[in-house]
């Protein structure tokens, strides 16, 4: 019994626990003081996040219990159940109203985003299925048989249309393809092709630009307003120009914590999900910024040290999935909140309100301390 108590305290990863804790504790005095100036206060926004903290922090605990090896022999039904999801959200979901993508399902009181739990669900099926044919993962139709099963998610999403959370796929997906061997030369091929299409999107944009009706299509309303945002600065430009002005004024050490005049007078939309790295930075400034993300950066740290020294290939590729996942979400969202990177509705780990995104986080962590209780010495990359 003691052996199995010392194995479990050397092998458990204490400091990634500790840091998602930090995290969460940081987030939620964050997302105090962009919800204060609310008429109905911060208490409903507190007591979901914490709610779904306190869910997720069980489902950690019920997660280390169960070997990860048992979900790679469900991976079909992991898989099938998760496009299904996806498909139900194309069929019956509601949101567009208000952020132009149906992306939520209503069950009785209770209203969820499909795609983040759809996002573990492709990530387990995914990396069993490129475990499955490692071996062979440079042979043409192997590979192709697994970008046809990693992709058909992306198109379900991009029909809702979410394109913030299509890229998230997008993201993990080359991120674990790549990890699991793929050769470079089928790498450069598709990074020359990303480097002509991206060249030829801005010149055409640029001649497309003085014609362009806001309004006219919903993802491309988003590209516009990344690189043109004075096109539209009281619409869907608003947003961008008045979290530039929220993260300028913050200068290095912010105007203090509940002391953000652009997030206490309500200049600042979507200020507790979308855009609460510009309340951090104009409340703590450049400091509390650096500090959030040297956090984010020991996460990811450790994540990959996980993901190193698993025990096989399959809990490899479940950790690096959910590496990708947290770190697209952490430059999109961080990005776009600074201008350099198009809005696209992607929360902040940990720290952005939203219930379903905290308690999928939890998940995430309680999975990852699963794959690491199994790991040993060996590094699988070496």
């Amino acid at each position: 019994m003691f052996k199995k108590e010392n194995r479990f305290i050397k092998k458990f990863d204490f400091l990634l626990l500790l840091t998602t804790f930090v995290l969460v504790f940081f987030g939620l005095v964050i997302i105090k003081s962009s919800t204060m100036s609310y008429a109905s206060g911060s208490y409903r926004y507190l007591r979901t996040q914490t709610l779904a903290f306190v869910l997720g922090s069980i489902v950690v605990i019920v997660l280390l219990l169960i070997d990860y090896e048992i979900y790679g022999y469900f991976y079909i039904p992991i898989y099938v159940i998760s496009n299904i999801l996806l498909i139900a959200v194309i069929l019956f979901g509601h949101g567009a109203a208000e952020w132009g993508a149906s992306n939520w399902l209503k069950i009785g009181p209770i209203s969820f985003q499909p795609s983040e739990i759809a996002k573990f669900g492709i990530i387990i099926s995914l990396a069993k299925f490129i475990d499955k044919n490692k071996e062979k993962i440079n042979e043409p139709f192997i590979l192709i048989k697994i970008l046809a099963f990693a992709f058909l998610p992306v198109a379900l999403i991009l029909l809702q249309p979410d394109l913030g959370t299509a890229l998230v796929f997008v993201f993990f997906i080359i991120i674990m393809i790549f990890s699991a061997g793929l050769s470079y030369k089928y790498i450069w091929p598709f990074v020359l092709l990303g480097i002509i299409l991206l060249i030829a999107g801005v010149i055409f944009l640029n001649f497309y630009v003085d014609d362009y009706i806001i309004g006219d299509n919903y993802m491309l309303d988003r590209i516009m307003m990344f690189l043109y945002p004075e096109m539209d600065p009281s619409g869907k430009g608003y947003q961008v120009i008045q979290s530039k002005i929220a993260i300028g004024s913050g200068e290095m050490f912010g105007r203090g914590l509940f002391l953000g005049v652009q997030n206490q007078y309500g200049f600042l939309p979507t200020k507790e999900t979308d855009f609460i790295f510009a309340v951090v930075c104009e409340e703590l400034g450049f400091v509390g910024g650096i500090a959030l993300i040297m956090l984010y950066a020991l996460l990811l740290l450790r994540l990959i040290k996980i993901a190193k020294t698993a025990k096989d290939t399959f809990g490899s590729l479940i950790v690096i999935g959910i590496m990708g996942m947290f770190l697209f979400h952490i430059l999109e969202n961080i990005g776009m909140t600074m201008g350099l990177m198009p809005v696209t509705g992607i929360p902040l780990p940990f720290v952005s309100y939203g219930g379903t995104f905290m308690l999928m986080n939890m998940f995430s962590i309680g999975l990852v301390l699963q794959v690491g209780l199994h790991r040993g010495k060996q590094d699988l990359y070496n």
